[in-house]
């Protein structure tokens, strides 16, 4: 089990790791679109568009359905939740660490501008 959402979680961060493919999710959380659709923004082609929809599919990150001959994407987004718990984790730590250096900032001597 917990090497199952280790495997889920390391392909959604890889998925989001690319620009192309959070635009296409960008998009996607404005609601349902076709291929053609997602790959008019960007300067390449449809099946270089398509290797990044399967990135995505294969994350998890969308669902894929197909009318006829025109496939059409939608936002699937429990996979970017389980991200950002796993992120949030850490969020404590970092906190403390700012509330850290705060404080040793606010200690008269260990300011740039007094020395």
């Amino acid at each position: 089990m917990v090497k199952h959402a280790e495997c889920r979680l390391d392909a959604t961060f890889a998925a989001l790791s690319d620009a192309t493919r959070r635009g296409i999710l960008a998009r996607l959380a404005e609601g349902e679109s076709s291929v053609s659709e997602l790959a008019a923004p960007y300067k390449m082609s449809l099946p270089a568009v398509s290797k990044h929809l399967r990135v995505l599919e294969g994350a998890g990150l969308i669902v894929r359905r197909k009318n006829g001959r025109v496939h059409h994407c939608r936002l699937a987004a429990q996979p970017m939740k389980n991200a950002s718990e796993w992120m949030a984790r850490y969020r404590q730590f970092w906190e403390k660490q700012f509330d850290s250096l705060a404080s040793y900032l606010e200690k008269p001597g260990n300011r740039e501008s007094e020395k």
